[in-house]
């Protein structure tokens, strides 16, 4: 049944998103601004790279199902991006989604595990004050839901690659010092610049 889910969400991934890194010898995918992916496989690992955006990455431990969201700004009462509808990129939308699809797949509420990363404030070309925003967003939204995070990295000086898990709920957070927060959406997750401060040990090892 696994081999048969993975096949089909293999076919439905856009281009290049997923690729085998063999740093970890796993089976890697990329979670993109407004995005989300969930999975019960047990050699994925997902990753995302993290400006002013936020990142929740939730998992059942019991059932083995997690995932990964990615949104942009804090919430939106339509979801439109614009004139198109793109609801995950909120994060209103996001984690409920989120949520919603771990529980589908059969995981448990009552015994969600919650690592929250991003909100990054350092100085932006605009000034914006959007990763502050999503940060108090993404608080606010954990404690009305009773859902505390047994590890919050968020109002970082700095953008982040999140390496997450989901089987083991392990997570590796490498600050990417070199690159500005507003262009970080915009990096390849597998850069050689992050990948080489990654072997140099430049990494924060979460449970």
């Amino acid at each position: 049944m696994r081999v048969a889910r993975r096949a089909a969400l293999a076919a439905a991934d856009p281009p290049r998103r997923r690729y085998y890194d063999p740093v970890f010898h796993a089976m890697a995918v990329k979670v993109l601004p407004g995005d989300l992916y969930v999975t019960d496989a047990v050699d994925e690992m997902l990753v995302t790279i993290l400006g002013s955006c936020v990142a929740a990455c939730i998992r059942d431990p019991n059932s083995g199902i997690g995932g990964m969201n990615h949104f942009m700004l804090p919430s939106s009462i339509d979801g439109k991006w614009g004139k198109a509808p793109s609801l995950l990129r909120y994060g209103n939308f996001a984690m409920d989604r989120l949520i919603d699809d771990i529980v589908a797949r059969g995981g448990h509420r009552d015994d969600l595990e919650v690592k929250v990363f991003g909100g990054a404030v350092g100085a932006t070309a605009t000034g914006s004050r959007v990763g502050d925003d999503n940060a108090t967003f993404i608080e606010a939204y954990l404690a009305r839901l009773k859902l505390p995070a047994m590890v919050q990295l968020l109002r970082c000086a700095e953008p982040l690659r999140v390496h997450y898990f989901p089987l083991t709920g392990r997570a590796l957070v490498l600050k990417l010092q070199d690159i500005p927060i507003d262009e970080a959406v915009r990096t390849d997750p597998y850069d050689r610049k992050a990948l080489a401060a990654l072997s140099k040990g430049r990494v924060e090892r979460l449970p």
